[in-house]
């Protein structure tokens, strides 16, 4: 089964890096030193300091929040909370006027940031591959974390790749960043025969990602819609044809994760495709510790709400346009 390996680095060097800009970040930050007196304390060059407060900001170690009971995204994240109790929701601000691809930057940033506040030393992370996800890789910004795994949540296979270069490259990019192990999924994304997949889910090696999965501390994974501007992956690249989607609309689908679909109300179980689908079952994202979903773009308000009737996240990151359009719009 692919594999890829941890990067060597130099653990102990970035673990005394790190806790010299948290002993930096305290004085600024907590006790409200200047950077002068920072220096002077520490014996450390001004310069020094700015550079361990940059990088305390850019690895998550601080994490500045503006609270303005006015502004828009605060105000959606207390209406989304009240709304959906279970729900921890962070709403990205983006420019007045902007376009969905600067959206997707930047609720990829924020969820880069996110993830480098979070997660923490032997965790497993489950990851669903796509659009949103490969931008979250691109965003990712380097943190060194022992013992952390990723584990593809879904097969990435079609009939035009055995296994997709778009989806190794993801993975890559979250295992280099923070020096972690990846383990790919090479199966198809949809088998032609669901009597396939119950043998194949037999075979050594699809068992022990299987058991790898089932491990997972923390889930992350973005929605998919057909009806989405900036188009989800599994829609674009060969792996549904038109009568797969005849088939998923006349079951009342409105949209996947992790390649499994979903109603309006959120329930899956009983869609007969979802029985030749490689991924997992999303009643995983109601009992994860950590699951994360990223969404941005007004094509999937519609899917977005019914995932959270079904309940089939705790955490949120959205832009606030979309945010909003949950909230009140109609569809």
């Amino acid at each position: 089964m692919a594999r890829l390996r941890r990067t060597s680095s130099s653990l102990s060097a970035l673990e005394e890096q790190n806790a010299l800009a948290v002993q930096v970040a305290r004085l600024y930050y907590h006790q409200g030193l200047t950077s002068d007196e920072v220096a002077r304390e520490l014996k450390l060059s001004r310069p020094k300091v700015s550079r361990l407060l940059t990088f305390a900001k850019q690895t998550g170690l601080v994490e500045i929040r503006i609270h303005d009971p006015q502004a828009l995204p605060q105000s959606l994240e207390a209406k989304l909370k009240e709304r959906y109790p279970f729900l921890t929701p962070h709403v990205v601000s983006v420019p007045l006027g902007s376009s969905e691809d600067i959206w997707l930057d930047r609720v990829a940033i924020a969820t880069a940031n996110l993830l480098n506040a979070h997660l923490r030393p032997s965790q497993t992370v489950g990851l669903a591959w796509g659009t949103t996800l490969d931008a979250v890789s691109r965003a990712l910004t380097p943190k060194n974390i022992a013992d952390l795994t990723f584990v593809q949540l879904n097969g990435s296979a079609n009939s035009l790749n055995l296994v997709s270069g778009f989806v190794a490259d993801t993975m890559a990019r979250f295992a280099h960043n923070y020096g972690a192990q990846a383990h790919l999924f090479p199966v198809p994304t949809f088998f032609d025969d669901p009597r396939t997949k119950k043998a194949m889910w037999r075979e050594r090696t699809v068992r022990h990602i299987l058991e790898i999965q089932e491990q997972a501390d923390v889930l992350i994974y973005s929605i998919g819609s057909v009806t989405a501007k900036i188009p989800s992956h599994v829609y674009v690249s060969a792996y549904l044809d038109e009568p797969n989607l005849r088939e998923l609309a006349q079951a009342g689908a409105i949209g996947d994760i992790a390649t499994v679909f979903y109603r309006a109300d959120g329930s899956f179980a009983d869609i007969p495709f979802n029985k030749r689908a490689s991924g997992p079952s999303l009643s995983i994202m109601r009992t994860a510790k950590w699951a994360l979903c990223v969404v941005s773009g007004l094509g999937k308000v519609s899917a977005l709400r019914g995932a959270l009737e079904g309940r089939l996240m705790n955490t949120l990151v959205v832009d606030e346009i979309t945010a909003h359009a949950l909230l009140y719009a109609e569809d």
